[in-house]
């Protein structure tokens, strides 16, 4: 899939705000701010359950990685998650 493509579909359904579970955030984490080398996906299935996390990690950018970029796209397609929640802030991976 075409990496805006991407982008913008993740995008579209973190503006929705919350519209139930199951729900899937996006975490990014990188040595600096600007560049965000691992996200972690995490996926909630109902309220009170445990989360599930996978994390993905690139040599770029992972914002701007088409293989992790899809993967999330597919990753909320396949588990038919109702909320998504992407944190814009790359938080310092210490």
């Amino acid at each position: 899939m075409n990496l805006d493509k991407s982008k913008k579909r993740i995008a579209k359904r973190s503006k929705m705000g919350f519209q139930g579970y199951p729900q899937i955030s996006l975490t990014y984490f990188g040595k600096t701010n600007n560049h965000a080398n691992e996200v972690a996906v995490e996926f909630i299935l109902e309220e009170n359950a445990e989360a599930q996390t996978e994390r993905f990690s690139s040599k770029i950018d992972a914002r701007e990685d088409e293989t992790i970029q899809s993967a999330i796209v597919k990753m909320i397609e396949r588990s038919e998650a109702k909320t998504v929640i992407q944190n814009e802030t790359v938080f310092i991976d210490v």
